[in-house]
């Protein structure tokens, strides 16, 4: 297993944004004292797992761990008739709300050119800002879930996958770890290849929440993302060919030309469907609700995007009343670590 086949397929999607406010649980309910001493308890994991990420890509002030390289979009979403009938979350109630977007590469490291394997699978970040200043937060990415199913797996195969990439190079807890877990070496197995455009990419939020309803009806679901027009991938030799930013010049290119929109949806759980475990992709024949359309307007200015891509961050804990975490242990994993990523990339 060579150092790029590894940064190619690392699992580092994990962290497309990165939690710079307060616990994003915060924005929902209040833990119980249990969960709060769980929580608490977990500390050293989420700390190795920050670790284990910067032992594969290094530290490079600045910028996030993974996901270092991306581009801000400003825009709108504007919620479908069905998504009041699934949640009483305030920014599905059809009202038309800012959004912004931030694509990304998967790479730690900011120079990594678009077209390079280490950028796929590719990310998307989206924040709704609602006229009260409340927000919640959508991090999905472009392959269809996860390598593990939790937090302690997660730990087992960064640390496998950062040995593996070391100098000298141990290749044996890793192959020890994959030996153990197939879907892990399926997530590395599986091509992604690059997109022609971050606009005509699909996406996957790979963590199930609880959407309630104002009577209280709760239904269990995965967003994704997709293009109103799909556009196929581009071949290994067409993506080694293009220029270093061309994803971030297409999109800004597309937005000239007037608005780009995307599609979201909800893929409702059936019933034996493992939602506590992100690493099995639910059947694409299960149901489905749109719940509405993302209109992309501009591409931020070049003058506020180094600042903004600094201090924004994002994070699929940070919800509204009407929407909660399922029992996935990743999303509150994702929440700790988000929170640990965003006080390092502050540290010179």
């Amino acid at each position: 297993m060579n150092r790029l086949w590894l940064h190619r397929s690392m699992a580092g999607v994990l962290l497309a944004g990165t939690l710079s406010a307060p616990a994003a649980f915060a924005a929902t309910e209040n833990p119980s004292t249990a969960a709060s001493k769980h929580a608490m308890s977990q500390d050293p994991l989420h700390d190795a797992l920050l670790d284990a990420l910067y032992a594969t890509f290094g530290h490079h002030p600045g910028f996030r761990v993974t996901h270092a390289k991306g581009v801000l979009v400003r825009g709108t979403f504007t919620a479908s008739h069905a998504a009041a009938a699934l949640t009483r979350a305030a920014h599905l109630q059809g009202s038309v709300v800012p959004v912004l977007l931030r694509f990304s590469n998967f790479s730690g490291v900011p120079a990594t050119a678009d077209g390079d394997p280490m950028a796929s699978p590719h990310g998307l970040a989206l924040r709704f800002t609602l006229p009260d200043g409340a927000s919640t937060d959508i991090v999905a990415h472009s392959f269809n879930g996860f390598p593990v199913a939790t937090p302690e797996d997660f730990l087992r195969f960064l640390q496998g996958i950062a040995a593996n990439v070391a100098v000298p190079s141990d290749p044996l807890p890793l192959q020890a770890f994959l030996a153990d877990h197939p879907r892990a070496q399926q997530f590395l197995e599986t091509p992604k290849p690059a997109p022609r455009s971050y606009a005509s990419a699909e996406y996957f939020g790979v963590n199930a929440l609880v959407f309630s309803d104002r009577q209280g009806t709760d239904r269990v679901g995965r967003y994704r993302i997709e293009p109103l027009l799909a556009e196929p991938a581009l071949s290994d030799e067409q993506a080694a060919s293009m220029p270093a930013d061309y994803l971030q010049d297409d999109i800004g290119a597309r937005l000239t030309q007037g608005a780009v929109k995307l599609r979201l949806l909800v893929q409702l759980a059936a019933p034996g469907d493992a939602i506590e475990d992100g690493s099995i992709p639910w059947s694409r024949s299960h149901q489905e609700i749109e719940l509405g359309i993302l209109t992309l307007d501009a591409r931020m200015p070049a003058e506020e995007q180094a600042l903004a891509q600094k201090r924004l961050a994002f994070s699929p804990g940070r919800l509204l009343d009407g929407i909660k975490p399922s029992r996935d242990p990743m999303i509150q994993a994702r929440d700790a670590i988000y929170q640990r990523a965003v006080l390092r990339r502050q540290q010179p």
